[in-house]
């Protein structure tokens, strides 16, 4: 990320979002999960971060179900406050659904 231009705190706020994502897809989804990075071609100075799954299981995995109520949900805004945009999309060619974030690199 470095050789895209981010700075030390863009590579960590980046980071923490790839995290977050993860942890979702890991916690909440089925498999796959996959990660994407992209960095802008142009001047626009953006980071993509993409994570794709599954869709949603119809439980969450043990670890989470049985963690406190307090360390858990503020994923979703951790995401939000770091990002520029967000979304969700769901890819009907390969049934996975996609939750992104757009970041400042530059």
């Amino acid at each position: 990320m470095a050789a895209w231009g981010l700075d030390d705190d863009q590579i960590y706020d980046t980071l923490l979002v790839i995290s977050e994502l993860v942890t979702n897809a890991v916690t909440h989804a089925l498999p796959p999960v996959t990660l994407h990075l992209q960095a802008s071609a142009d001047a626009s100075g953006r980071v993509q971060v993409h994570v794709a799954d599954g869709g949603t299981a119809s439980a969450p995995r043990t670890w989470a179900a049985n963690r406190p109520d307090d360390e858990h949900g503020r994923g979703e805004d951790i995401v939000t406050a770091l990002a520029d945009h967000t979304g969700t999309h769901a890819d009907d060619t390969d049934s996975l659904i996609d939750h992104w974030a757009d970041l400042t690199a530059a």
